[in-house]
């Protein structure tokens, strides 16, 4: 399995961090994607995936637009020097209108810049989206060239219609977690149905969001077989098949060597 979205650079881990990669190869998960979330927050991730061989993302969340650099492109391309070998994606980015700890036009204008970037490097994106929807859509739209770029829609948790029109025109992959495992998440359950496991890669979001029967916890890669056990039996599948399925997405999503 593949963790496509964790947060393992997160302070929070650091007095047992290797503990928590030790459960997580246990699990059967064989590799993590660390996401930046900012400047600073990106170097770190750069940082212990260097120390522990993970895969890291360079990213400006939509929370830290307003303290964007001017310059983006710059800014990533010192980050990716460092070990350009270790980022997969740019992102987390996107648009949040639920919190709104940036202005609309500030988290439209870095989230624009972050495109732009990762459609000249080549590097496929990770989005965040929440109570954002016609307006992000609108900006993929502006900017998004499914013909050559790949990306992903970080912890889906949107209706069987948004699924079905992120994969249908833009060709994104669906990232599932614990959210699916909620009692009140059938909606996404039915999304998921909807789109079907070609669509979907497999994230913690950890420390963040831990599925059943682990709520309450901190998160930890480990937990994404529990996420994987849920999407089984959503889609009536082998738990084989569908980490056998989500790796393969996970492989094509970021490029990686199988």
């Amino acid at each position: 399995m593949i963790d496509t979205h964790a947060h393992v650079h997160d302070r929070g881990y650091d007095e047992d961090r290797e503990a928590v990669l030790d459960r997580a190869r246990e699990a059967g998960v064989a590799r993590i994607v660390t996401v930046g979330c900012d400047l600073d927050d990106s170097r770190r991730a750069l940082e212990i995936a260097e120390l522990h061989d993970l895969l890291a993302t360079i990213g400006i969340h939509p929370h830290e637009a307003s303290g964007a650099p001017p310059d983006v492109a710059g800014a990533f391309d010192a980050l990716r020097a460092r070990a350009p070998e270790r980022v997969v994606a740019v992102g987390e980015t996107g648009l949040d209108y639920y919190y709104e700890h940036s202005p609309r036009d500030a988290q439209a204008r870095v989230l624009r810049a972050q495109l732009d970037y990762a459609r000249e490097r080549r590097l496929p994106v990770v989005f965040h989206q929440r109570d954002a929807y016609d307006d992000f859509i609108a900006i993929l739209r502006e900017r998004w060239d499914r013909a050559t770029q790949s990306g992903v829609i970080h912890c889906f948790t949107g209706t069987a219609a948004q699924a079905q029109t992120f994969v249908g025109e833009f060709g994104m992959q669906l990232g599932i977690g614990g959210v699916i495992t909620f009692k009140t998440a059938e909606p996404l359950r039915d999304a998921v149905r909807a789109v079907g496991l070609d669509a979907l890669v497999l994230e913690t979001d950890c420390p963040y969001l831990a599925p059943i029967p682990h709520r309450g916890k901190r998160n930890e890669p480990a937990y994404v077989a529990d996420t994987a056990a849920t999407v089984a039996r959503v889609l009536d599948r082998s738990i084989e098949e569908i980490t056998t399925v989500t790796t393969r997405n996970a492989i094509a999503l970021f490029d990686l060597p199988r």
